[in-house]
């Protein structure tokens, strides 16, 4: 990746919907040349795909919470186990397997405490293997970025 390839990252970052034209104008490349550099970019992998921002608040789903859970054992099928059934959980924003004294990290979205504890008591905790749950709910969103460029 070189200089150019890096600005029309950050661009496609900023608007993904931008025509290649404006891009290119941008990046001061042509339309032809900004096109394939996009189509190598994505067959390299570096861009993964392409998607659309939801305010969770407009949609309903504006109280967050982040909650760390601690399995009973760090063995596969536990772990396996644990990640199948998270995946079937809609509320379930974001999960992460971690280092130190949790196992994974969720940013639950839903629309009130009161859904939350619904999901709290009659899913998260109902998962094999869950033995520690700690939940901390945030005031604001200091940044919010999709992806690290230089």
């Amino acid at each position: 990746m070189d200089a150019i390839d890096l600005r029309i990252l950050h661009e496609l970052q900023s608007d993904a919907r931008i025509s290649h034209q404006d891009l290119a104008g941008r990046v001061g490349l042509s339309a032809s040349p900004c096109a394939r550099r996009i189509h190598k970019l994505e067959a390299d992998g570096i861009i993964e795909g392409y998607s659309a921002r939801i305010n969770e608040a407009k949609t309903g789903f504006g109280f967050s919470v982040f909650v760390s859970v601690r399995l009973d054992q760090q063995v596969d099928g536990r772990l396996a186990g644990f990640e199948k059934r998270i995946r079937e959980c809609s509320e379930v924003i974001d999960c992460w397997l971690m280092t130190g004294s949790f196992d994974y990290l969720l940013r639950i979205a839903v629309a009130d405490l009161q859904e939350f504890e619904t999901f709290l008591t009659g899913r998260l905790t109902k998962i094999p293997g869950v033995a520690l749950i700690e939940s901390s709910i945030p005031i604001r969103r200091v940044k919010n970025q999709f992806g690290r460029l230089r």
